[in-house]
């Protein structure tokens, strides 16, 4: 999964001689804009990204990146989606009609559950890798899992979308109130529900900005995938149908919202973001910053673009996420008897345990003299695992903790 982010004024997108040209934007920390210039069918974009104040893309731009499979997608200050441009959608009449009988049938039910069971599952994925690094976490495990299964377990029993939507409700307030404890309290995190709409948009803190921005790059990957599989984004299954809404892409962001929690979560614990790349606006508000931007949109990227095995083979979650929109369309056709959005389940792995951070904490600089290592080094990982850094070590070090070489801490 490759994207180009676009941001500040003046970006161009334009076609000449058969070659697309991209100037990337400039503002006051980029003086100096990098441009691009690309073949047919020698590009290596899946998405281009524009965050910016002003430009010009070209209708031979649009029709060139269409044709190379290459989607765009427009954000807002806050994050929101604006609007996405794709690739033509397939034309399967037979798909959406399918879809549509599927929605007022009674499968509707069926699927949202579906839908709600793979995200808590999920869910607790992230909390068990959150464990292996914060004791806090791993200490309140216990209840917080109880707390969410109490509810979970009463999702096969549920007939109503409300009460699916009750159910996602008290397992999400379980795990963002655990994930809020491990998040410095000097980012001001209070969660995922606040102000007088309980909604998250529009965020106040920087946290709550970097979710909204990963989510909407999460959301525009969702669309693409529902396009080219013949779906109506506009009629979905666990979210309403309401004016201006695309349900069917939030339901497919579901299952695959951890992805984006990772990506945020790790990137914070490496230290990545700093005050700079937030601004707050007159409304007070938080804006992300380009550069901001540009470190989250990495790692978002890294995570999606993870390998997991699904089917006898290997797949980016990037892909994994329209093979699964293609699975519903097979399912709403008749195609497929059951549909799991389960599977394939999250590989999560620790090497930054807090357990490997008390060893580091408790080795004597005496003992580490005797085994013929540097007191440097040790003072290093010692202020690393105090700071709660991710960090890299050499082989005869990782052998020492028992890890492998080259592996996060």
């Amino acid at each position: 999964m490759n994207i180009l982010l676009l941001s500040g004024h003046g970006i161009d997108m334009h076609v000449d001689g058969g070659r697309l040209h991209i100037k990337e934007g400039h503002d006051k920390e980029k003086s100096d804009p990098k441009e691009y210039v690309y073949k047919p069918k020698h590009i290596d974009l899946d998405n281009i990204v524009v965050y910016g104040h002003s430009g010009n893309i070209t209708l031979d731009a649009i029709k060139w990146l269409t044709k190379q499979n290459v989607q765009i997608t427009v954000l807002n200050w806050d994050g929101r989606l604006l609007t996405t441009i794709m690739p033509p959608e397939s034309k399967q009449s037979m798909t959406r009609m399918a879809q549509y009988r599927a929605y007022e049938n009674g499968h509707r039910v069926d699927i949202a559950k579906k839908i709600i069971d793979a995200k808590i599952r999920n869910s607790i994925a992230v909390l068990n890798w959150l464990g292996e690094r914060y004791r806090e976490v791993a200490d309140s495990k216990e209840q917080i899992m109880k707390e969410i299964r109490v509810s979970w377990s009463q999702l096969p029993k549920v007939t109503t979308i409300k009460h699916v939507m009750g159910i996602e409700g008290m397992a999400a307030r379980a795990y963002w109130d655990t994930v809020s404890k491990i998040i410095d309290d000097r980012l001001e995190f209070d969660g995922r529900v606040y102000g007088k709409t309980f909604r998250p948009m529009e965020a106040v803190d920087p946290v709550n900005a970097l979710f909204n921005y990963g989510y909407s790059i999460l959301e525009s990957l969702c669309w693409k995938a529902l396009n080219s599989n013949g779906l109506d984004p506009y009629v979905g299954f666990l979210h309403e149908m309401t004016k201006g809404n695309a349900p069917l892409v939030y339901d497919l962001q579901e299952p695959f919202r951890w992805l984006v929690d990772v990506a945020v979560m790790t990137g914070l614990e490496k230290g990545l973001f700093d005050k700079k790349d937030f601004v707050r606006t007159e409304n007070y508000n938080i804006r992300i910053r380009q550069r901001g931007v540009e470190k989250l949109i990495g790692e978002v990227v890294e995570q999606i673009s993870r390998k997991v095995p699904y089917q006898k083979a290997n797949y980016a979650w990037s892909y994994v996420i329209s093979m699964k929109a293609r699975e519903l369309a097979h399912y709403i056709v008749g195609k497929r008897k059951l549909i799991d959005f389960s599977s394939p389940e999250p590989d999560l792995k620790r090497k930054d345990t807090f357990e490997l951070r008390e060893k580091i904490l408790r080795m004597p600089y005496s003992e580490w003299k005797k085994m013929g290592y540097s007191e440097g080094t040790l003072h290093y990982l010692k202020e690393m695992a105090k700071a709660g850094y991710p960090q890299r070590i050499g082989h005869e070090t990782s052998r020492r903790f028992g890890t492998i070489e080259g592996e996060t801490l």
